[in-house]
C-alpha cells in the first residue's frame, strides 16, 4: 500500500496549492469546493475541507470576489454607531443576517452624504449580497440621483438596495424601502400634550432638508391645525439630534423670555439635554414644563422623571430589512413596507392640572 505523505507547509499563511497538495487534488478542485459554483465528488469534498481545517485556511475573500463567488455579506450603513437608535436597528440587522447565514458589515459615514454613496460604491463592488442604509435622507437633487444610480447598479448584480427610515426613491426604482410612521408619531405625541392643556409647545431639534425631522415637524404642526391652532414659529428651534443642542437649545429658550409649557424634543437625546436644563433653571417637570421626545431608546427610562416619548421599533426595523432584502420574490408586502409607532407615556409629562 502506498502511503501519502502530506507535505510540509511553507511559513505564513496556507494557500490554495498548499491545500491541494496537502488533500490531493488540483488547485482547481479546491477552488470549486470553496466556492460551490461546480459538483465535485463527496470523497473529494471531504478530502478537501479536512485539509483546510488541518492548514486553518482562511479564504481570500477579495480573490473570491473576483472569481465570481457571492461573499455573503449584508452590509449596514448609518451614521454613528454610538447612536442608540442607530445601534439597534444594526443589532437587528445583524441577527437577522446571521440567520440568513450571512455576515454583517458595518459602515459609518457620520452624516457625510458624500460618504454614504461611497460606502454604497464600495459595497457594490464587494458584491454585497444587500447593501442597508439607515436615517433619514438629505433633500438635494443630484443626492438622489446618484442613489438612484447605485440601486439600479445593485440589482443588476443581483443585490438589493434596502432604505431604512427614508423615503423612496421615486416609482421603478429597485430599491427596497422599511420605514415607520415618523409623522404619524409625531402627531399623536403632539396631540397627547394639546390634550392635556399645552397651548405654547416649544419643538427643539428641527434639521432643515432632512427627510427625518420634516416629517415630524410636519406632525407637530398637523396636530395643531387639527384643533386650528398655528404653533409659535418663534419656539420652533434648528439644531441637531444631540443631547448638548438640547441642553444648550433649553437655556437659550429659559433666557428668551418666551413662554412654554412644554417641550416636542425631536429625538429622546435633545430631551435628556433640556430635561437638564429645566431643572439647573429650578423649573419642576412636568409641573412647570412637560417634556417629550421621540425614538424610546432606553434613556427614555434612565432620564429623571421617566421621559414620555414615541416608540420607533428599531431592531424589527433591521430584521425585517435583511428578510425583505433577501426574499423579496417571496414576502407580501411588496418593496415598501411601514412599521407603525405608538406614545409611550411616561412621568415627564402629565395632564395640566392633574394631581
Amino acid at each position: 500500500m502506498v502511503k501519502r505523505t502530506r507535505p510540509a507547509v511553507r511559513g505564513g499563511a496556507s494557500t490554495v496549492r498548499d491545500v491541494a497538495a496537502r488533500a490531493g487534488v488540483s488547485a482547481s478542485t479546491v477552488s470549486r469546493v470553496l466556492g460551490g459554483t461546480y459538483p465535485v465528488a463527496a470523497t473529494t469534498r471531504a478530502r478537501v475541507l479536512t485539509a483546510i481545517r488541518e492548514l486553518d485556511y482562511v479564504v481570500n475573500a477579495h480573490a473570491r470576489a473576483l472569481g465570481g463567488a457571492t461573499d455573503k455579506t449584508v452590509a449596514v450603513v448609518l451614521d454613528d454607531v454610538t447612536g442608540a437608535f442607530c445601534a439597534h436597528i444594526a443589532r437587528g440587522v445583524e441577527e437577522e443576517a446571521s440567520k440568513e447565514g450571512r455576515l454583517c458589515m458595518l459602515c459609518t459615514t457620520h452624516g457625510d452624504p458624500r460618504r454614504v454613496l461611497s460606502v454604497v460604491d464600495t459595497m457594490r463592488e464587494q458584491r454585497a449580497d444587500a447593501v442597508i442604509v439607515v436615517g433619514g435622507a438629505w433633500e438635494d437633487r443630484a443626492y438622489r440621483e446618484r442613489m438612484t444610480h447605485f440601486a439600479h447598479a445593485l440589482d443588476r448584480a443581483g443585490s438589493r438596495l434596502v432604505l431604512v427610515g427614508r423615503p423612496p426613491l421615486g416609482p421603478g426604482v429597485p430599491a427596497t424601502v422599511v420605514d415607520y410612521d415618523n409623522e404619524g408619531g409625531a402627531f399623536a405625541l403632539t396631540t397627547h400634550l394639546l390634550a392635556s392643556g399645552h397651548r405654547r409647545i416649544a419643538h427643539l431639534g428641527r434639521v432643515p432638508g432632512l427627510s427625518t425631522s420634516g416629517q415630524r415637524v410636519a406632525g407637530f404642526t398637523r396636530a395643531h391645525e387639527l384643533l386650528g391652532l398655528t404653533p409659535d414659529p418663534e419656539l420652533i428651534a434648528d439644531g441637531t439630534f444631540s443631547r448638548a443642542y438640547g441642553y444648550r437649545a433649553t437655556r437659550e429658550l429659559l433666557s428668551s423670555g418666551r413662554e412654554f409649557t412644554a417641550v416636542f424634543a425631536a429625538t429622546d437625546m435633545i430631551a435628556a439635554g433640556a430635561v437638564q436644563a429645566l431643572r439647573e433653571a429650578g423649573r419642576r417637570i412636568p409641573d412647570d414644563v412637560a417634556v417629550a421626545g421621540y425614538d424610546d431608546i432606553p434613556l427614555a427610562l434612565d432620564v429623571h422623571p421617566s421621559l414620555t416619548t414615541v416608540h420607533v421599533p428599531q431592531e424589527e426595523l433591521g430584521r425585517t430589512a435583511v428578510r425583505l432584502a433577501l426574499h423579496r420574490d417571496e414576502l407580501p408586502d411588496g418593496p415598501h413596507l411601514v412599521l407603525g409607532t405608538h406614545v409611550v407615556l411616561r412621568d415627564s409629562t402629565r395632564r395640566a392640572g392633574a394631581s
